[in-house]
């Protein structure tokens, strides 16, 4: 029996994710929502449906918006498939994933991606040594089950998650040891030319200031503008020195989180070959979209952080474009009600996004924390440094594709996600070329990690339904 054809899948339960699939189901459409969580919320609102109320005020107002997203989203008609694992997806709109241990695949009239943004690689001196981690993935902690450090935390890096999560950890009752740094007063300068235009957005910088205010008030040690950052230790981190203000400082630390900012997660829009440019200012790869959102890979949509970080509001804003725009494709809106409703839309989305070049020129992570020196690991899972890199485009190497043969950067299970932009960026400037021209890796399915077993009965599964 032939596959029935859905009218939209959506792929991705944050913000983003979860306002496209009810807006579209609330119109009568049919929709699947598949996701990796067991919930939804993504990672922004990790969690959202199943926190309590102490961890609730922990987490702030931000987060606790996301509820009533979530409540939308289950008293919809949406079929939210958690625990799914989008491993591929093709240009015909086939969406093939694994859930509970089972092969499937979906057809979709129009698909939605909205996988949202991972964090930017950090490669510094001892990156990955035990003790080490990101603070989106000490955040993903606290969100999920409440988890907190028991030892003294150090901060360090730039972003404004960083300070959040500060200011989070503070209420929790975690000792912060230090906030160490990178953006230094050139970044301040730089992004004052955008204040009056943050200014629109005050609310944004009001919150920003009020957390600031509670780290200096609980005399939080903060050391500002620093450079040549690294993490000690042998077998597990035990420290981490930084040069600030002409001084070199080391502190005592078994638990230091990173962070300088997040990019979008792009694996399935490498994959369908869309096209993508290098975002200058956000430094990172972009998928290119229309003004309602879609590739040009047809009838394939990106919404939220994954087509450029600009925030949780803003994410849930193109989610409802984009949704409006499949239900005028599907003959669920008059033109007439298209407008008025994407008027609207836009209008909240332009609000949402006025701080955002401030942000961005605020917190532009230094080059010496992008592209690293050549003792420095830059690909975990081949582990290849940053040395090897620059010997292998001596030798020829033109781009992160040909890197693979060279060395076989890329190619671990990750699948580059931890070292592309950064491989990306080590052999433009070695080259003396854009990051345009370098260009990136070549994703092939499957983009998750999948069994044999499991793809073999993924295959026996489109022969039934081809013979059917």
């Amino acid at each position: 029996m032939k596959q029935a054809l859905i009218d939209v899948v959506v792929i991705g339960a944050g913000p983003a994710g979860m306002t496209a699939a009810t807006k579209a189901a609330q119109a009568g459409l049919s929709v699947v929502l598949l996701d990796e969580q067991d919930a939804a919320g993504g990672q922004i609102y990790r969690s959202i449906t199943r926190t309590d109320a102490r961890r609730l005020d922990l987490l702030g107002p931000d987060y606790a918006a996301g509820q009533s997203i979530a409540s939308a989203l289950a008293a919809s008609n949406v079929l939210h498939d958690t625990g799914a694992q989008v491993w591929q997806v093709t240009k015909d709109r086939t969406v093939h994933y694994v859930h509970r241990d089972h092969s499937k695949s979906l057809v979709a009239r129009h698909i939605v991606l909205a996988t949202g943004a991972m964090e930017r690689p950090f490669p510094i001196p001892g990156w990955t040594l035990p003790g080490v981690m990101t603070a989106g993935a000490a955040q993903i902690l606290l969100k999920g089950s409440g988890t907190v450090p028991r030892q003294p935390v150090v901060l360090a890096g730039c972003g404004p998650l960083l300070y959040l999560l500060a200011w989070q950890y503070l209420r929790a009752g975690v000792a912060i040891r230090a906030i160490v740094e990178t953006n230094t007063a050139a970044h301040t300068w730089n992004a004052a030319r955008h204040l009056p235009g943050a200014l629109r957005g005050w609310p944004d910088l009001v919150k920003g200031m009020r957390l600031l205010r509670a780290i200096r008030n609980a005399r939080v040690p903060v050391y500002k503008g620093v450079t040549d950052v690294r993490i000690e230790g042998e077998s597990a981190a035990t420290a981490i020195s930084f040069t600030a203000k002409a001084k070199n400082h080391r502190i005592d630390a078994e638990l230091i989180l990173l962070h300088q900012g997040v990019v979008p997660n792009m694996q399935i829009t490498w994959s369908l070959r869309a096209s993508h440019f290098w975002d200058a200012v956000q430094l990172c790869w972009v998928p290119k979209r229309t003004a309602v959102f879609e590739l040009d890979v047809p009838d394939y949509f990106v919404v939220g952080d994954g087509g450029g970080i600009a925030g949780a509001k803003a994410a849930a804003a193109q989610g409802e474009i984009c949704a409006l725009e499949i239900l005028r494709r599907q003959g669920k809106m008059s033109g007439n009600d298209f407008d008025y409703q994407v008027a609207k839309s836009r209008k909240q989305l332009s609000r949402y996004l006025h701080i955002r070049p401030f942000l961005d020129a605020l917190y532009r992570p230094s080059d010496a924390n992008r592209i690293p020196a050549d003792d420095v690991l830059v690909c975990r899972c081949e582990e290849i440094t940053a040395g090897e890199i620059r010997q292998s485009v001596a030798l020829g190497c033109i781009g992160p594709n040909q890197i693979k043969s060279f060395n076989r950067c890329g190619m671990g299970p990750c699948q580059g996600r931890f070292c592309g932009l950064t491989v990306t960026e080590i052999i433009a400037r070695e080259r003396g070329v854009a990051p345009d021209t370098t260009g990136y890796y070549r994703i092939r399915p499957p983009i998750k990690p999948i069994t044999l077993g499991q793809l073999a009965a993924a295959r026996e599964n489109e022969m039934n339904e081809s013979n059917g």
